[in-house]
């Protein structure tokens, strides 16, 4: 069964400017800076890009678990890391791309050449499909973006203006983290899931990694594909960290004057065995101007009952204490409704919620 995690989050942000957009064009001042934002039904919401959270939620690992990041490599216009997923935990769970060409070699390790002369090449592109998916983090509620005029000023002369835009917001976001993926790799020509080279595939014994049969995907002779996994201690150690690395991420622009917690201040974890995420609609805004934000209990009774068949093991719920607290008393209600659900502090919920993948994962 390809089970997988399925997470969802709620910040609670103050003064930040947390993913910055470059240079305002609606701002008087030359020096200014544009938050991002989107706007939807003719209201502003800012946002934090998926790509902006994946670098802290990466930077977090090796911060805080001691992940050793694959390298980067920058060649012309490209980039790439070292995509060797067996090393570097980051090329596992993040995916890569690297698109490569190599010298072939005989049997004695000596370069073939061409008639010409010249080194006869290979194609050693890898690709790998990121078993870590997540959303931006977007504010729930309408947000009122203040602009801050600042100004140089010790300095001789005149003083030099800037501006920069903050918001107050509660966001949120959703991640999604493919249990079977991780530490499992394929090697059949198909972009996304070449992730070895022929080489790193002789290599797999060297990293404990062994040989299995692929449960969803046939050759086109009807044969079962094969996967090299690495041992499942490895797997369930690079997830736990994944997960755990929420109790301590950090990240966003302008911290030294803008400093915010980015930890969450929500959270619902669970187990699922289908990549559909259904808890996007837990949250809403509501009022006249659309920017009072709403835990919506009722819509997470209608998931867990119209995917009870999809759960598997209990739905940790975590709350930081003064957040949120008017809906403690009907949080407490899901636990004598649902007998699957469990309502805890933020870290209790990421550490029981970490203890259960230890059954789940095979």
């Amino acid at each position: 069964m390809n089970l997988k995690t399925q997470g969802f989050i709620l910040l609670d942000v103050d003064v930040v400017a947390l993913n910055n957009a470059g240079k305002s064009t609606t701002s008087n001042f030359d020096n200014a800076v544009a938050t991002k934002k989107i706007v939807k039904n003719g209201r502003a919401y800012t946002y934090v890009s998926g790509q902006a959270w994946r670098y802290w939620w990466r930077e977090t690992l090796k911060s805080n678990h001691n992940w050793q990041l694959s390298p980067i490599t920058r060649e012309a216009k490209i980039a790439f890391t070292e995509a060797n997923p067996f090393l570097y935990a980051d090329d596992d769970i993040f995916g890569y791309m690297k698109a490569a060409k190599d010298t072939k070699k005989d049997e004695d390790g000596k370069p073939i050449l061409k008639k010409n002369g010249k080194e006869e090449t290979e194609d050693v592109t890898v690709t790998r499909i990121s078993p870590l998916k997540n959303s931006a983090i977007i504010s729930v509620g309408a947000t009122r973006i203040a602009e801050n005029w600042s100004s140089m000023a010790r300095q001789e002369g005149d003083s030099v203006p800037y501006s920069k835009e903050e918001y107050s917001a509660i966001m949120k976001g959703m991640f999604s983290l493919d249990l079977f993926q991780v530490g499992t790799f394929a090697t059949y020509n198909k972009t996304g899931f070449k992730n070895l080279t022929v080489k790193m595939k002789e290599d797999a014994n060297s990293y404990e990694a062994t040989e299995i049969n692929d449960p969803f995907v046939k050759a086109k002779n009807g044969e079962t594909q094969k996967l090299v996994q690495l041992p499942k201690s490895k797997r369930l150690d690079r997830v736990i960290d994944t997960i755990s690395a929420l109790k301590t991420i950090s990240g966003g622009a302008m911290q030294t004057n803008n400093m915010g917690d980015v930890t969450p201040k929500f959270i619902v974890l669970s187990t699922m065995s289908t990549g559909n995420h259904p808890f996007s609609h837990i949250v809403k805004n509501d009022g006249i101007d659309r920017n009072t934000v709403v835990l919506n209990v009722e819509g997470i009774k209608e998931v867990l009952k119209d995917y009870k068949d999809q759960f598997k093991g209990t739905v940790f719920i975590g709350k930081r204490s003064g957040f949120m607290d008017e809906y403690d008393t009907e949080l407490r209600e899901l636990e004598k409704e649902f007998t699957n659900v469990k309502v805890l502090s933020i870290n209790q919920a990421i550490d029981q919620y970490c203890e259960q993948l230890k059954t789940q994962m095979l």
